[in-house]
C-alpha cells in the first residue's frame, strides 16, 4: 500500500449517459493559451523573490499542459553534494525545464554558478555523481557508464564502456577506486590501472520476464530491500566494504498477466503477503585485499530489516535494525574482523506502526545519535555504550522529521523538524553535547538540509505551497536568511496566478482530537453561491506547506474549474502526537474515514460550500480511503475516484505487517476487506488501476468489480494495461486517467452549477 507503460485501454461498466465537455479539459494539439480571469485576494502571482498579488490575463490550465514537457514548473535541482573542502557545491539541474539533468557547480558563498557538464549526443543526462576525495573533480554516471570530470582539464572522460543499469556510485576514501552496483553485485574500477572488477559474485537475476514494477528485483543482490534501505559503505581506511545482502528465493512466486506482447505472458515476481517470510536480509564485509565476502548470520533475517549501517572513524560498524512489524528495534556495533556484534540498545512497543527512524555516530566516534519515537514526538537521542537510558536532545513538543546530520568538525548536529507547526519542515542545529537548538532556515515551507563538511554553510532544497523545489544556501555563522541559487520554473509559471492554501482546524466528530486541513478555494467566491468540494488526494501526512509536483498543478486546475479542494491529516499522520499516529494500527478504513467525515461536517458550516456536492479521491491507501468512505458512509460523498485501491488485506505486502500485523496472529484485521461492504454503494464510483501493479495487485480491484456487478451496482472502471502502482506514468497514462478523474467529478459535482 505504500508507495510505468505502453498503451491505454478503458473499460466502462454501467457508464452514465450524462455527458461532459472534454474540450475544456484537453488540448488536441499544441497548448492554446488565452482567456481572462479576475485575480482575487486569494490568488497570488509567482515572482522570483516573493509572492505578490497580481492581475492580468492567465490561460486556463489543462491536463495536457500540466503533464507535458518542458514542465511549467521547470526541472527541480536535486542531489546537492559538497566538496571535501567545503568550498564548492555540486548538484543536478536543467535550467531549461527539460527532464535530463547535468552537473552544476556553485561556490560555497553562492557565487560562480555554472554548468560543469554538457549534453553529449546519443547519451542521456547525468544520473548521479560523487566528488573525488581531493575535491579536484567528480565521478558520475551517464547512460549506464562511469565518467570523470576534472576541474583542471575540463570536459568529461568516459571510464567504462560496459553500459547496463549501474547505481549507487561511490569513491573509496583513499581515492583509488570507483564502486557501483550492477546485476546484483558490487563492482570496483581502479582509477590508477583502469581495471574493472566484479568484486562479488552473488547476484542472481530476477525471475520476471517483464521489466516492470516495484518487486522486479534480482533474486539475490547486494543492494536494498524492496522498499529501500542501505546498499554498501566504504570503511574509513578503504580496506573493507560493508554490504547489504538480500536473498528473495524463499519468497512466494506470484503471477501477473502481461497483455502487451505478441502473446499473453505470465510475468512471475517474488512477492509475499502478510504472514509470509519476507526477503532474507543480512550484512557482510568485503575485503579489498582478499577479495572475500563474509556474510553475517543475523537473527530473524526474514522478519527484520536492516535500517542502516555506518562506520565510525576507528572502523567499527553501527548497525540499525527493526522488525517488519516495527514493534522491535535494535542498535548494535559490529567488528568487521570477526563479525562480533554487541547490542547497544533494544526497544519494544506493541502499538508501533510505520516508523521514521535513523542513526549516526556521534562526533566522538563512541556514542550514538538516533531518531526514535520513545516519547510522544519523534526526537533525537544520545546513547553511550553501556548506558541503557538514552538522553533526549531535541524539543519534546515537536517531531524531528529527518535523520541526524552529524558534522564532527563543527561539533554540531543538523536536523529537520516540524517546529513551529505540523505543516512546516524547518532546519535546526544543536551542539552535539546537547543544549539549545538554533533555527537555520527562515522561509515558510519544506527544507531538506545538506550541511557542508565544516558546518559553516548548509545547502537547502526548499519548496512551499506556491514554490516548486529550488536550491538555497544558508551561512550558519551570520544568521542571515537563506539565499536562492536556482530559478527553475518557466516564465509561464512566473506569469501565472496561483490559489494560495489556507490551513484550518476543527473538532473530531468521534473524540477529542483537533483535526487539521489544507484548503484551496476558487477566486472571487460569489455571495450566495455554493461550491462543490473535492477531497484529495486523501492520505495521511498531506496537510503540508509544500509543492506536490503534478498533483499541485492538478489542484490548481480543479480550483480554476470552480472546486474547493481539501486535504486532511487523518489518523496515522505525524505531527499530532504518538497516540494519534498509532491509532491507525489495524484500523484501515476505520477512524480515519471518520476524520474525513469530520471535515465534511466542518465544511458544511461554511455558507459557500454545497454539502450535497462533495467528492473524494486518492491513490494507493488514498484509494482505500475512497472505497471505504463510499461503502461505509453512503450519501456522504456524491462521487469518488479510487486509484490503485488496496481493498483486500490478504494481498497487502509483507511490509504492511507494520499496519495490519499478520493473519496468523491478528485475524480480525484481515476480516476488514472491502468486498463485504460493496452492497452499500449508492454514490458514483470510478476505479482506476494499472494492470501491472505489483504493490496493490490489479486482481484485487477486479474481484471487487465482479462483486459490484453481481450486486447490480453502477460504477465506472478505467485501467491502464502497462501501468504499475504509479498509474500516472508514463505521460500518456497521466493524460488519459487524470482526464477521466476530472471528467468524473465534472459530471457528478457540476462545478459550473449552483
Amino acid at each position: 500500500m505504500r508507495k510505468t507503460l505502453l498503451f491505454v485501454l478503458l473499460l466502462i461498466v454501467g457508464c452514465s449517459q450524462k455527458s461532459v465537455d472534454k474540450s475544456t479539459i484537453f488540448e488536441k494539439d499544441e497548448p492554446v493559451y488565452g482567456g481572462q480571469k479576475k485575480l482575487p485576494g486569494k490568488f497570488f502571482k509567482a515572482s522570483l523573490g516573493a509572492l505578490t498579488a497580481g492581475a492580468g490575463q492567465e490561460p486556463a490550465l489543462t491536463i495536457d499542459r500540466i503533464v507535458s514537457q518542458p514542465s511549467i514548473t521547470g526541472t527541480a535541482p536535486t542531489s546537492p553534494a559538497w566538496s571535501a573542502d567545503s568550498r564548492q557545491l555540486a548538484f543536478l539541474w536543467n535550467d531549461s525545464g527539460l527532464p535530463r539533468r547535468e552537473i552544476w557547480i556553485v561556490g560555497g558563498d553562492g557565487s560562480g554558478l555554472r554548468r560543469l557538464t554538457s549534453e553529449i549526443e546519443g547519451t542521456g543526462g547525468v544520473d548521479l555523481f560523487v566528488w573525488t576525495p581531493d575535491a579536484a573533480g567528480l565521478i558520475y554516471l551517464r547512460s549506464g557508464d562511469v565518467w570523470r570530470v576534472s576541474f583542471t582539464n575540463g570536459g568529461g572522460k568516459r571510464l567504462t564502456k560496459t553500459g547496463g543499469n549501474k547505481s549507487d556510485l561511490a569513491v573509496s576514501p583513499d581515492g583509488r577506486y570507483v564502486s557501483f552496483l550492477q546485476d546484483g553485485d558490487l563492482w570496483l574500477f581502479h582509477l590508477g590501472t583502469s581495471t574493472l572488477t566484479r568484486a562479488t559474485e552473488v547476484g542472481v537475476p530476477s525471475i520476471s520476464s517483464v521489466q516492470l514494477g516495484r518487486y522486479n528485483r534480482p533474486d539475490v543482490e547486494i543492494g536494498p530491500y524492496v522498499w529501500g534501505g542501505p546498499t554498501y559503505a566504504w570503511s574509513p581506511d578503504s580496506r573493507t566494504i560493508a554490504v547489504h545482502y538480500v536473498d528473495r528465493r524463499n519468497m512466494r512466486t506470484v503471477p501477473f498477466p502481461y497483455y502487451l506482447g505478441k502473446e499473453t505472458l505470465v510475468n512471475n515476481l517474488r512477492r509475499g503477503y502478510p504472514g509470509d517470510p519476507n526477503e532474507h536480509r543480512t550484512i557482510g564485509f568485503y575485503g579489498i585485499e582478499s577479495g572475500d565476502l563474509a556474510l553475517l548470520d543475523l537473527p530473524g533475517p526474514t522478519a527484520n530489516r536492516v535500517v542502516a549501517f555506518s562506520w565510525s572513524p576507528n572502523g567499527t560498524l553501527l548497525l540499525d535494525r527493526e522488525s517488519d512489524t516495527a514493534v522491535d528495534r535494535w542498535l548494535h556495533t559490529v567488528d568487521p574482523v570477526d563479525g562480533r556484534m554487541q547490542e547497544l540498545w533494544h526497544d519494544h512497543r506493541e502499538t508501533r506502526v510505520y516508523t521514521s527512524i535513523a542513526s549516526a555516530w556521534h562526533s566522538d566516534g563512541v556514542r550514538v545519535v538516533f531518531l526514535s519515537d520513545l516519547g510522544d514526538r519523534y526526537g533525537l537521542y544520545l546513547l553511550a555504550p553501556g548506558d541503557g537510558t538514552p538522553n533526549l536532545l531535541t524539543n519534546e513538543s515537536f517531531d524531528v522529521t529527518g535523520e541526524p546530520l552529524v558534522v564532527s568538525p563543527a561539533g554540531m548536529i543538523f536536523f529537520q523538524s516540524n517546529e513551529p507547526s505540523p505543516y512546516e519542515r524547518q532546519v535546526f542545529r544543536i551542539p552535539d553535547v546537547g543544549g539549545t537548538a538554533t533555527r537555520v532556515t527562515t522561509l515558510p515551507g519544506q527544507h531538506r538540509p545538506y550541511p557542508s563538511p565544516d558546518g559553516t554553510r548548509v545547502a537547502l532544497l526548499h519548496n512551499s505551497d506556491l514554490s516548486p523545489p529550488e536550491l538555497y544556501l544558508a551561512d550558519t555563522r551570520n544568521g542571515l536568511p537563506e539565499s536562492r541559487i536556482t530559478t527553475s520554473p518557466t516564465p509561464e509559471f512566473l506569469r501565472r496566478s496561483w490559489a494560495r492554501a489556507r490551513y484550518a482546524t476543527f473538532p473530531s466528530r468521534i473524540d477529542n482530537y483537533t483535526l487539521h486541513a489544507r484548503i484551496l478555494e476558487p477566486a472571487d467566491l460569489k455571495p450566495g453561491k455554493r461550491y462543490p468540494v473535492i477531497f484529495g488526494p486523501a492520505y495521511s501526512n498531506t496537510v503540508r506547506n509544500r509543492w506536490a509536483g503534478t498533483i499541485a498543478l492538478l489542484h490548481q486546475l480543479l480550483v480554476e474549474r470552480g472546486y474547493i479542494v481539501i486535504q486532511v491529516d487523518v489518523r496515522g499522520s505525524t505531527g499530532y502526537g504518538r497516540a494519534f499516529r498509532e491509532e491507525f494500527l489495524m484500523d484501515f478504513g476505520g477512524r480515519d474515514i471518520d476524520d474525513l467525515e469530520s471535515a465534511v461536517n466542518y465544511l458544511s458550516t461554511l455558507p459557500y460550500v454545497d454539502p450535497g456536492r462533495v467528492g473524494i479521491w486518492g491513490s494507493s491507501y488514498g484509494g482505500t480511503l475512497t472505497i471505504y468512505s463510499l461503502f461505509k458512509k453512503p450519501g456522504l460523498y456524491k462521487a469518488g475516484v479510487a486509484g490503485a485501491a488496496a481493498v483486500d488485506p490478504y494481498f497487502f505486502g509483507t511490509d504492511d505487517v507494520a499496519i495490519a500485523r499478520r493473519p496468523q496472529s491478528h485475524p480480525e484485521a484481515f476480516a476488514r476487506g472491502a468486498v463485504q461492504y460493496a452492497g452499500n454503494l449508492e454514490d458514483h464510483l470510478l476505479m482506476i488501476h494499472g494492470m501491472q501493479d505489483d504493490v496493490v495487485p490489479f486482481k484485487t480491484t477486479v474481484v471487487l468489480a465482479e462483486e459490484l456487478m453481481r450486486l447490480g451496482k453502477d460504477f465506472d472502471f478505467a485501467f491502464a494495461p502497462g501501468a504499475t502502482h504509479g498509474w500516472t506514468r508514463p505521460t500518456h497514462y497521466a493524460r488519459y486517467l487524470f482526464g477521466k478523474l476530472v471528467a468524473h467529478f465534472d459530471r457528478y459535482l457540476e462545478p459550473g452549477s449552483q
